[in-house]
């Protein structure tokens, strides 16, 4: 089952949602200012990235610059309890199923949720619209 971590005010959140609908993969939503994102469930994020929390934590972002901290120089249970308590400073939308991460909307990598023998019927459709000399 996908997890989509979103927030009401993301274009991007509203457009992963409406992707995964009109794909009719069934997914769980969970609002990151409404809903408190638990341990266990940041844990699971975290196992799946490739650059730790760099890949889930926007830096760059007003609500991570008003904290004025060095987020490499805390502990794992510091930085989960951050993130609780200051939900604003995750990229969004997140997906996050059993063995994959997306974080932010890209209409290419969002695929990776389809289904494999949908996946492969829509490449093999893309196969054949290719020209002859291809």
């Amino acid at each position: 089952m996908i997890t989509l971590y979103s927030s009401a005010s993301c274009t991007s959140c509203r457009k992963a949602h409406s992707w995964l609908e009109e794909h009719n993969i069934p997914f769980t939503e969970k609002n990151v200012f409404t809903e408190k994102i638990t341990d266990q469930e940041l844990k699971a994020i975290l196992q799946l990235t490739e650059n730790g929390t760099n890949e889930i934590i926007s830096q760059r972002s007003q609500a991570f610059r008003d904290l004025n901290i060095a987020i490499d120089d805390m502990t794992l249970g510091e930085v989960l309890k951050l993130i609780q308590q200051h939900p604003g400073i995750l990229r969004r939308p997140i997906l996050i199923d059993d063995k994959r991460l997306l974080v932010g909307f890209n209409e290419e990598d969002i695929r990776c949720f389809l289904p494999r023998d949908i996946r492969k019927l829509e490449l093999s459709k893309l196969h054949d619209q290719l020209p002859v000399n291809f």
